[in-house]
């Protein structure tokens, strides 16, 4: 009978091809138990036993190793019977089974077709969406208990994310309006000196940062900042399994994690895009005056005299929708995450693309609205 040890893991082959497992087959082990499986001798026709009742500990690594072992024999047409395997080992290579080890993904992807492809992203797709469904009309009666009685309104949390969401993004929201501000006046004086039409900077820059920029720009830095804090929240409380102690102690988690996020940022996300309008404006100002010769009061004038209210209107309007879409998304997939890690960064980065994606989308389905009310940019 040929025999291989470890210090902590055994591994041997008899002469009737049975192989015996015994120790420790854990990561440390690994490398070593891996060289040695690959060693041993190909499978009779009958098959192969391999007896397990020696094994005394295993992790998902060990496990990882007995299932990829296996699977490589089973393509090879042999037939694999494990004995002895303790219950708890069992399960735990069952678990890793169900779940994929690296390779098995890997193997998966590349045997998927185009058309396998396609039916598992339209599949996942519409499994988001009804999922969104779900938790948003959930949400919703949940909002609307909390309007009868707003006394059960957890009122230190909607604060402190008004705090988090709105005070502490202040100064990037205004930076980055200001440098916006800066690179759409440079652009327009590009086109307007020529023309000697320097004065109508006003014009553009003022219904740009107004109508467009300002809102859009803002609910994206939101996006990507607390949009994406409420999914690695809400996915660490999944997996430390806090949410669950949650259920136990008969708090609603949409009570006390999802609605004071939304109304927080659908409070801080006007006031953030009333001060990006400000911000984005001065850096116009400053372009104005030091390209175009406007200086600022003859800004301030023309500004005051030719951009209508109702731009600055529209603009700030948006701002609680796309707050509404930010802060839904952020928390919808955060209650998604499962298992790892990994799953609460797979699933923030889903957060902010999602919550992006459909911030643009919302403010195209808006200029497509206003045009067909006629309310233009002079209005």
């Amino acid at each position: 009978m040929a025999s291989h040890s470890s210090e902590s893991a055994t591994l041997s082959q008899g002469a009737d091809g049975t192989v015996r497992c015994s120790g420790a087959w854990k990561a440390g082990n690994v490398p070593e138990l891996e060289r040695r499986v690959a060693a041993l001798r190909p499978p009779a026709a009958g098959g192969q036993i391999w007896e397990m009742g020696g094994i005394t500990a295993m992790d998902t690594a060990g496990a990882w190793l007995v299932r990829r072992s296996i699977r490589r024999l089973e393509q090879r047409g042999a037939r694999v019977e494990l004995r002895g395997l303790r219950p708890e080992f069992d399960e735990l290579i069952r678990w890793v089974s169900r779940n994929g080890s690296p390779e098995d993904t890997a193997a998966g992807r590349r045997k998927a077709g185009l058309v396998e492809s396609l039916g598992r992203l339209a599949w996942e797709i519409q499994a988001q969406a009804f999922g969104f469904l779900s938790f948003l009309g959930q949400s919703m009666l949940v909002l609307a208990r909390l309007a009868v009685a707003p006394h059960r309104m957890r009122w230190q949390a909607f604060f402190y994310n008004l705090k988090a969401g709105g005070l502490e993004a202040i100064p990037i929201v205004g930076l980055l309006s200001f440098l916006m501000g800066i690179v759409i006046a440079y652009q327009a004086a590009v086109q307007l000196r020529p023309y000697g039409a320097n004065v109508f900077i006003v014009e553009f820059v003022g219904i740009a940062m107004l109508r467009e920029i300002a809102p859009v720009i803002t609910a994206i830095i939101v996006a990507g900042r607390s949009g994406s804090a409420y999914t690695a929240q809400i996915g660490t409380m999944e997996v430390t399994e806090e949410v669950d102690a949650l259920h136990t102690l008969g708090i609603g988690p949409l009570e006390l994690l999802v609605v004071p996020k939304v109304l927080a940022l659908a409070l801080a996300l006007p006031l953030l895009t009333a001060f990006a309008d400000v911000t984005g404006v001065l850096g116009g100002m400053v372009v104005a005056s030091t390209q175009l010769n406007v200086p600022f009061d003859v800004f301030l004038d023309r500004f005051k005299s030719v951009i209508s209210l109702t731009n600055y209107l529209i603009g700030v309007g948006k701002a609680p929708v796309f707050a509404f879409i930010i802060a839904m998304i952020g928390c919808y997939q955060g209650f998604r995450v499962s298992g790892s890690a990994e799953s609460v960064g797979r699933h923030t980065t889903i957060s902010v693309v999602q919550a992006i994606f459909l911030v643009i989308v919302f403010d195209a389905l808006f200029s497509i609205l206003l045009s067909w009310m006629g309310i233009g940019l002079f209005a």
